[in-house]
């Protein structure tokens, strides 16, 4: 089996395989597609919690999952936290902390997350808003991680390639660059890092794993 992986800009993904269509943070999306069976938000910054953009993207029956404090702005969301397995039809969602180290703009404190989404057999690792943390250390069996490159608020692109070579994934997608923060070069500084594992798509591009 397989999974398309569809990069929509800035942090937002769209995961794609036979019986499941995941979306990760929706963000600025045009249209309203409406085939969402899975909306997951890693946390309530507006960038990354959009309710409009979750309504473009949702459908009847969409199953909406989200930190607490992000929940509370979204119609019918599911609360999860780091360290839990969520088993739907079609995927598999394995919450991940995400979190600064030394940095105020994402506290280990608040629950916020990344995840491991499991789709059509292929496990894809979102790292979320969140620095190099020794949670990283524990993670197994990723075909392919969605890295943040921009720096700032997140990992840099050096940060990105220690962590995709720590988890030993064979793909990696930079993210976090191209808007309000991070730019082409750091997604290229990323790939430079990490060789033929890297791939660096632009706003809409689709790879299939």
């Amino acid at each position: 089996m397989s999974v398309e992986i569809t990069w929509l800009g800035h942090a937002s993904f769209r995961l794609a395989s036979p019986g499941c269509v995941l979306y990760i943070d929706p963000w600025k999306i045009t249209g309203q597609p409406h085939d969402a069976d899975v909306v997951f938000v890693s946390h309530s910054h507006y960038d990354h919690c959009s309710p409009p953009d979750v309504q473009h993207v949702g459908k009847d029956g969409t199953e909406i999952l989200a930190p607490p404090d992000a929940a509370d702005s979204l119609a019918s969301a599911r609360v999860i936290a780091p360290g839990e397995t969520i088993r739907l039809s079609g995927a598999t969602i394995e919450p991940t902390p995400a979190y600064n180290l030394r940095k105020p703009f994402h506290p280990k404190a608040n629950g916020w997350c990344g995840a491991v989404f499991t789709l059509g057999g292929v496990r894809v690792y979102y790292a979320g808003d969140t620095d190099r943390i020794p949670e990283m250390d524990h993670l197994k069996n990723v075909d392919v991680a969605l890295l943040p490159v921009g720096g700032t608020y997140t990992l840099n692109a050096a940060e990105a390639a220690e962590v995709c070579k720590a988890i030993g994934s064979p793909k990696a997608i930079p993210y976090h660059w191209g808007d309000i923060v991070g730019k082409l070069s750091d997604a290229q500084a990323f790939a430079d890092a990490v060789g033929d594992a890297a791939h660096v798509l632009q706003p809409g591009e689709t790879i299939t794993v």
